[in-house]
């Protein structure tokens, strides 16, 4: 653990290091220091095969960054800075997807790249964010919401596969369902089967569809009224006392 002063002035280095606008870092005795700690972790990491061990250990990196990162995000004037792109990273492999935005943010306004890999930051963004979300998911972790729709929001513009861009929908589809928000998660997922027809949401689709259709009005209820029966004729009543004797006929 680096003590608070020690936090203290490499927020101060990384400040005044980004400041450097357009400049390349590779001269800042600062910033070199930090490379070769970054070299360091990342040979420790190298020597881990577990992903999950992995980002464990990259959970156990990053506080020693966060003066740097802070320093940078205050002051910087959009200098390449490999360190703050790291830990961006990091922490989405860490499944800090709020983190990671906090620097994606810096970083596509000033058009960061990343120091490794072919992937531009906009769809490293995407890719990495879905996929974390995705962790959280399954390991039935709350995903927040307002952070896979900055992501569009921020990555809308940017050019990459359609296959990324669906997979990022497709995700925010289903935790828009699960937080019962239908017509929202249709939307989404609806755009994610525009962008690749084999993202595999058809069924999901019907089901909402079905759910959102209106459910028809039920009938108005009408009185039954009973067929009126006719009462049976009453019969006369019978006469009381003996009855008279027949007539003698005659003879």
């Amino acid at each position: 653990m680096t003590s608070p002063a020690a936090r203290h002035m490499m927020r101060v280095s990384a400040s005044e290091t980004a400041q450097r606008d357009a400049v390349p870092l590779r001269n800042a005795t600062a910033y070199e220091q930090m490379l070769v700690k970054l070299a360091a972790d990342n040979r420790t990491l190298k020597q881990i095969s577990s992903k999950e061990r992995k980002a464990a250990k990259k959970r156990e990196l990053l506080p020693f960054y966060l003066p740097w990162v802070a320093g940078v995000l205050d002051s910087g004037k959009g200098a390449q800075d490999d360190i703050v792109m790291t830990v961006m990273l990091w922490r989405l492999d860490a499944d800090d997807i709020a983190g990671a935005l906090e620097i994606a943010r810096y970083a596509m306004t000033y058009g960061l790249t990343m120091p490794v890999g072919r992937r531009p930051t906009p769809c490293l963004l995407a890719e990495e964010v879905t996929l974390a979300a995705q962790r959280l998911l399954a390991a039935k972790q709350p995903v927040e919401l307002a952070n896979l729709l900055d992501t569009i929001a921020l990555t809308e513009r940017a050019d990459m596969p359609d296959i990324v861009r669906a997979k990022l929908h497709k995700i925010t589809g289903y935790v828009l369902r699960d937080a019962k928000q239908l017509p929202e998660a249709l939307a989404h997922l609806q755009r994610a089967i525009q962008l690749e027809s084999t993202i595999g949401v058809k069924k999901d689709i019907e089901q909402l569809a079905r759910q959102l259709r209106p459910k028809p009005e039920p009938a108005p209820k009408t009185q039954k009224t009973k067929p009126r029966t006719r009462k049976p004729a009453a019969k006369p009543a019978a006469r009381r006392g003996r009855p008279p004797k027949a007539a003698k006929a005659a003879g």
